[in-house]
């Protein structure tokens, strides 16, 4: 048979070969290499048998792919080693993520941490073991009820859920059967280097409806050495955690008593939001951007003209008895809290005809906004139920939609320039793609087309992004602007995207040159995204250290005996004069308590006024990460921070 290679060149090989006899031929160090292969674009085992003509390539753990089979694979040793030493455990799903795999588990008695070394010892038995692991389809009768056999009730439901015709592949590790599509690893003396790394609970499918479920994470890598370079960076990144060090540095706190995914802002955390919300509407403001201030909420009216009651009613907060289909239950009023801005301030627009001339009309709001997310998905500030976000609208015509759309991207570069964040985010083109789910509006014509415009204008900005199929707004497609947070995982910051629909739905029209009625396109855009996202991630960037145009706290003053109490104060009232955010520490403790204590406090700027100082008009200043100390003119440090504080320098 003939065989095409990815690089172009033919093999010959013997009817019936599989993909690892076929590396072999290739070479013997590609074959030792080899953990799954790529039949005709498809990913399979090395186990799959070729055909005439087939195009082949081998995957090793250089490629992405590699890495996944092989962390797959690690993710079955887990739950085959689960089951030899908690027998009357149920297995639910084990999938590979970006920094290793998990596996959910429905324990009877729950474990803990320190379950892990016997487990991980059951694991590398599994291991020494080299059992080879096979695949297997059955018809969806016989997979039913082989899983019932087992008592795998996770998997039934799974199996459940899959078409009568479905053919479903399970793999066997020894006596271990496992339901999975696939592919892994030829045999389990593959892997070389893994660890478990923490435990959690998660709701079966997500669904705070459903049984909590222990959840197991791992990682495993190709080495000893890669892997305990990946856990030292673990444990910097435990000490970068936002959840942690916010709460350490009193930024935010939570209550029980208020509830989950409500994170309360204290002084210093409401300090950083109130600069950067200062910062940014003044940047939009430059850049001809109307401030508005909406309610809180709305009739449920409102959100059946936008689609949101139709396409996004389960995230939001509803006020009011509804029936299954979202009407009211009982014939009162029915109110919900505002996931968005965009229907309040389509009101604005059509309040009073617009001509062609008064467009693009360009509104932006520091919105608190409200959002049902599942107990399973919050976490610190970075996913909430509560949040602020500078959202903003432009109603223009498809004419001006580009230069709009590139307008809001230079904002957010400023904007990230400032926050020292452009260098860490990267870009995702999210559509709709061929997906027919119903929880997008329903009309090919305009997703192809709009599609096909922000496609133009990314190209045409020469961005350097990904296309994710299926995960487009419900009204139309988005430039997602993607920051990861210190374990790696990736969240939107800031989102751009292209309205076909609301013009319609809203009946927002204006007067074009010719006289005639038009409907306009709306972009929806953030120009930082949501605060407390983005301060979460700010928080981990510097460790807390944050720039100095952002500190709450920018310079501290430490007198070092009450007779230059005075000249404290006064150097404190002049930078607080010029703009400088400045606190004077009065109390009775030795003064190298006090710039210890300042510099746990992250402070950029420590002033140290004795009787020296107060005699000659200088100040002692200690700089954030500095270790010399440097006594110059007061009224020269004031100058220079004044110019560093204009100019936001991060340092």
């Amino acid at each position: 048979m003939n065989i095409l290679l990815k690089n172009g060149d033919e093999i010959q090989v013997d009817e019936g070969c599989n993909c690892a006899a076929a590396a072999a031929k290739i070479s013997e160090g590609l074959a030792r290499s080899a953990v799954a292969a790529k039949i005709n674009g498809v990913l399979c085992d090395l186990s799959a048998t070729l055909k005439n003509g087939d195009t082949l390539e081998v995957v090793t753990l250089k490629d992405k792919e590699g890495l996944e089979v092989y962390r797959h694979t690690c993710a079955h040793v887990l739950a085959q080693a689960i089951k030899n030493i908690f027998p009357t455990c149920k297995l639910a799903i084990g999938p590979v993520i970006d920094s290793g795999f998990y596996y959910d588990i429905d324990f009877k008695t729950p474990i803990t941490q320190d379950d892990f070394e016997k487990i991980e010892t059951e694991m590398q038995k599994i291991i020494n073991s080299k059992t080879a692991i096979e695949r297997f389809e059955l018809p969806r009768e016989d997979a039913l009820k082989l899983m019932k056999k087992y008592g795998e009730s996770y998997k039934v439901e799974l199996i459940e859920d899959l078409p009568d015709d479905a053919v479903i592949s399970f793999y066997k590790q020894g006596s271990f059967t496992d339901l999975c599509r696939g592919p892994h690893l030829p045999n389990t003396g593959k892997i070389k280097a893994f660890k478990l790394t923490s435990l959690t609970g998660a709701y079966w499918r997500g669904n705070e409806k459903n049984k909590m479920l222990t959840r197991i994470y791992g990682t495993a890598f190709e080495k000893k050495a890669q892997l305990e370079e990946y856990l030292a960076a673990v444990e910097e990144a435990k000490k970068r955690d936002h959840n942690k060090l916010g709460r350490d540095l009193g930024i935010f706190m939570t209550s029980d008593v208020i509830g989950q995914g409500l994170p309360i802002l204290m002084p210093k955390g409401a300090k950083i939001l109130q600069i950067l919300t200062r910062f940014v509407e003044d940047e939009e403001a430059k850049r001809g951007f109307m401030i508005t201030r909406t309610p809180n909420m709305a009739k449920s009216d409102l959100y059946k003209i936008s689609g949101h009651w139709a396409h996004y009613r389960d995230k939001m907060f509803i006020l009011g008895e509804t029936d299954e289909h979202g009407e009211s239950a009982n014939g009162e009023e029915i109110m919900a809290l505002r996931p968005m801005t965009c229907p309040f301030q389509y009101q604005i627009f059509k309040n009073g005809l617009k001509s062609y001339r008064d467009l693009p009309c360009r509104y932006s709001e520091t919105a608190t906004e409200f959002r049902k997310e599942a107990s399973g998905e919050m976490h610190g500030l970075i996913r909430v139920r509560q949040f602020t976000l500078s959202d903003g609208h432009i109603i223009c015509t498809k004419e001006q939609v580009e230069d709009e759309f590139k307008r809001c991207l230079d904002l957010s570069y400023d904007i990230l320039d400032a926050l020292g964040m452009r260098q860490d985010v990267t870009f995702r083109f999210s559509k709709r793609g061929k997906s027919k789910s119903d929880k997008y509006i329903d009309n090919d014509e305009a997703w192809n087309k709009t599609e096909a415009m922000m496609k133009v204008i990314l190209d045409d900005l020469g961005l350097t992004y990904v296309e994710a199929d299926d995960e487009a707004a419900f009204y139309g497609p988005k430039l997602d602007i993607q920051a990861k947070n210190v374990y790696g995982k990736e969240d939107t910051l800031i989102t751009i995207q292209i309205d076909f629909a609301a013009g319609e739905s809203f009946e927002m029209q204006y007067v074009d040159a010719d006289g005639t009625k038009q409907t306009p396109f709306v972009i929806h855009r953030s120009s930082i995204g949501c605060y407390e996202r983005t301060l979460a991630l700010l928080i981990e960037k510097y460790a807390g250290a944050f720039p100095l145009w952002m500190c709450p706290t920018q310079v501290k003053v430490l007198p070092i005996t009450d007779r230059t109490l005075e000249y404290a104060e006064k150097v404190c009232e002049k930078l607080m004069l010029a703009g400088i955010r400045c606190e004077i520490d009065k109390r009775n403790e030795k003064i190298g308590y006090k710039i210890r204590e300042a510099k746990l406090d992250k402070i950029p700027y420590v002033l140290v006024v004795g009787d020296k100082e107060m005699e000659e008009g200088t100040v002692n200043v200690n700089k954030r990460g500095v270790e010399n100390k440097d006594t110059v003119k007061f009224e020269s440090f004031l100058k220079k921070v004044v110019k560093e504080n204009a100019e936001k320098t991060i340092f």
